[in-house]
């Protein structure tokens, strides 16, 4: 019978690992679903950036009040959950505090967890009125709607609850307090329960140590339904983010083909394709689902805070526009999200549901609305790359639809017929000069 408790402490935390390895492995699924890119330039400077923006926060402190109290959540999140190692050899073999056994070290461990447990605290309390009381405007737009807002909201419950989980446990483990070292915030938490027998306090003890674990995997399996995956997504997605300088577009391999046989005058162009290639279905010009875009840009809408600071520095939005850059990333998921659902309902095969991400989630208009000014990019703390996406879709707009905007086409046309975007002669161009 002694054994029962540690029995079923395996199954929790066989059931939530494996439950979170289940999703993991589809989420990978669902980001190869992207074209192949090369990332593997600049390695160098991928990791100062990951070092530098995921582990150092360094573009989350740019906004000194929320910088700050994301960094005083984020470290003792972390360090606070070092404990969990603890717990989880007590849980199996039955031991209690195994580690306090290295002596003063131990309280002093402890203690630091217990303040950095009282500053995750207030920092979310902080956080939730931000977000609720003072309502800042970036986390009230349109896109933000009953699931993303609340989701936000799920995520500080979940932080308030296992911080107080955490102090409580230490306060009523009465071999602990006894020890009078680490207990630096829950001794003034034990007098709560001074009232109470001592089989009571063991039994809220329990209680806590249980729920702690157990709101730790539910935690744990909750980040890939929600924002929060950023957490984990993050150090990949700053790794893998754009080196190159911001306004440099990228060349489609296929024009770039074309171009070169164009300029080239020993290429035949009656010649025959290579064996095999006339079956070939050509490549589509940009994109107008989550498959045509790139892996890398689907990494981006699973890595999205929807914290707003993208679309919050958009002139477009500044200025009225339907545009929001982090709707576009929260489509993208969204969208994937359902082709994803779709492939697993059938066997692994994606069937035609006559949806696509152009039309049905973003519109022609917010794609339109975009200045490409990187705003947006330059924003964003997790280096997501918007502009990205809406390229790649007004290019298949472009390229493929011929559905650019009047003015656009008669600015293309102008080009075309008097290499320049004006509508003037080329024999007319010095005429201003005579006026």
């Amino acid at each position: 019978m002694n054994y029962i408790p540690n029995i079923l402490f395996a199954i929790a935390l066989i059931a939530g690992i494996g439950y979170f390895a289940k999703n993991v492995k589809k989420l990978i699924r669902n980001i190869k679903l992207g074209h192949d890119v090369d990332v593997s330039d600049n390695k160098s400077q991928r990791w100062k950036n990951m070092a530098m923006i995921a582990l150092g926060q360094s573009k989350m402190v740019r906004r000194p009040i929320a910088g700050f109290l994301h960094v005083i959540v984020y470290v003792g999140f972390v360090i606070i959950n070092i404990e969990v190692l603890e717990i989880i050899i007590d849980g199996l073999f039955g031991t209690h505090r195994v580690f306090s056994s290295i002596g003063s070290l131990y309280g002093v461990l402890i203690g630091s967890f217990e303040i950095l447990a009282a500053l995750v605290f207030i920092s979310v309390v902080i956080f939730w009125l931000r977000r609720n009381v003072i309502k800042l405007q970036r986390f009230w737009k349109a896109e933000m709607t009953s699931w993303p807002k609340n989701d936000g909201n799920f995520i500080l419950y979940f932080e308030m609850v296992l911080m107080t989980l955490f102090l409580v446990m230490n306060a009523t483990d009465i071999s602990f307090q006894e020890m009078n070292s680490g207990n630096i915030i829950s001794q003034y938490i034990a007098p709560i329960f001074s009232g109470l027998s001592e089989g009571t306090i063991h039994i809220i003890e329990r209680a806590a140590w249980w729920m702690h674990i157990l709101g730790i995997l539910v935690f744990l399996n909750y980040l890939y339904f929600s924002k929060h995956l950023h957490i984990l997504l993050a150090f990949p997605n700053t790794y893998y983010g754009k080196t190159r300088p911001k306004g440099q577009f990228d060349n489609l391999e296929a024009v770039t083909k074309e171009v070169k046989m164009m300029m080239d005058p020993n290429v035949d162009p009656f010649a025959a394709p290579p064996e095999g290639a006339e079956n070939a279905v050509p490549a589509k010009f940009g994109a107008s689902d989550v498959q045509d875009l790139s892996w890398v840009s689907l990494l981006n809408a699973y890595t999205c805070t929807e914290c707003g600071r993208c679309t919050s520095e958009c002139p477009a939005n500044q200025t009225g526009k339907k545009l929001s850059p982090r709707k576009i990333m929260m489509d993208t998921r969204d969208r994937l999200e359902e082709v994803g659902k779709n492939i697993d309902a059938n066997k692994g095969e994606f069937k035609p549901d006559g949806k696509q991400l152009l039309d049905d989630y973003i519109t022609r208009e917010e794609l339109w609305a975009c200045t490409s000014c990187n705003a947006c990019v330059e924003a964003c703390p997790v280096s997501i790359d918007p502009l990205s996406i809406i390229l790649d879709m007004r290019r298949y707009l472009v390229m493929e639809q011929s559905a650019a905007p009047t003015e656009l086409n008669n600015m293309m046309t102008n080009i075309e017929n008097n290499g320049a975007p004006w509508p003037y002669n080329q024999m007319d161009r010095l005429n201003w000069k005579n006026e």
